[in-house]
């Protein structure tokens, strides 16, 4: 029998239009809806059959009664390694706050975090490159 397959991911947010504009400034596209649900409900259309929706959280109690802040990161794929940097900066320069700057992870990747309106952290990684791996040094156990 097959496992759960990803293939939603549920934001919930407190201002839709500062969100839908970060959102898209990173790249995703966010079509309008019906005006009764703008500021509730939203679909990123992105790759790969993953459905993100972003929602209000007055609009999250009607589907989950228990929800609370805080989520760990959102990731994002990008072409290259030089793309994690323009990106970082392009949205730094909008005003955005940031988590950790650009820098060469030890899994091989180039790697930054950055925060959408919420506060939700919104990681900005390159593909590995396996020739750039180390060993992360947690210090003596």
């Amino acid at each position: 029998m097959q496992g759960p397959i990803p293939d939603q991911f549920n934001l919930v947010v407190t201002d839709m239009d500062a969100t839908v504009a970060f959102y898209r400034k990173l790249g995703l596209t966010i079509p309008d809806t019906d005006p009764r649900w703008q500021h509730h409900h939203r679909t990123a259309t992105v790759a790969n059959g993953i459905d993100l929706d972003l929602d209000s959280s007055e609009f999250a109690r009607y589907w989950n009664q228990g929800w609370q802040r805080g989520m760990g990161v959102l990731g994002f794929a990008v072409a290259n390694r030089e793309r994690v940097d323009e990106i970082y900066q392009e949205l730094v320069e909008a005003g955005c706050r940031t988590q950790q700057p650009p820098y060469d992870a030890f899994w091989g990747a180039r790697y930054a975090v950055i925060e959408d309106p919420d506060g939700n952290a919104v990681g900005i990684m390159s593909p590995v490159d396996p020739d750039r791996r180390t060993q992360p040094d947690f210090g003596a156990t």
